[in-house]
């Protein structure tokens, strides 16, 4: 079978949502752990801005997961993680998550169409 119904497409379009998520998580990554600094010279991140890395338990808690075949989550389980990233009635938030989804969403697109298409053309 080939074209939309054919395993190899689902497989490219789950390939391709994984890759988007880890791209997702890496610049998440990135924005938590750029120019931070640990220890006794560690600065709290201003409000609105991602917070900056101290111990790398946040940094160090993402990762991707694929609950379904075309499905895929970027995961950070830092206890803490959620407070960060929404705020909570005494601290204000700190995103980290959704700028970085939102910084990748326009190649989002390509990278799908990209893997898709070498599954087309492959069958």
């Amino acid at each position: 079978m080939h074209g939309y119904g054919s395993s190899g497409f689902w497989k490219a379009v789950g390939e391709g949502l994984y890759e988007c998520a880890d791209h997702v998580r890496a610049e998440a990554h990135r924005s938590i752990t750029a120019g931070s600094q640990s220890g006794k010279n560690h600065k709290p991140s201003a409000p609105g801005q991602p917070p900056n890395n101290d111990t790398r338990t946040l940094a160090d808690s993402g990762h991707v997961v694929q609950p379904g075949p075309t499905e895929a989550r970027v995961v950070f389980d830092a206890p803490y993680a959620d407070d960060l990233e929404f705020g909570t009635s005494k601290m204000a938030e700190r995103p980290f998550l959704r700028p970085a989804r939102d910084k990748f969403r326009p190649k989002a697109l390509e990278v799908l169409r990209k893997r898709i298409n070498a599954a087309l053309r492959t069958e």
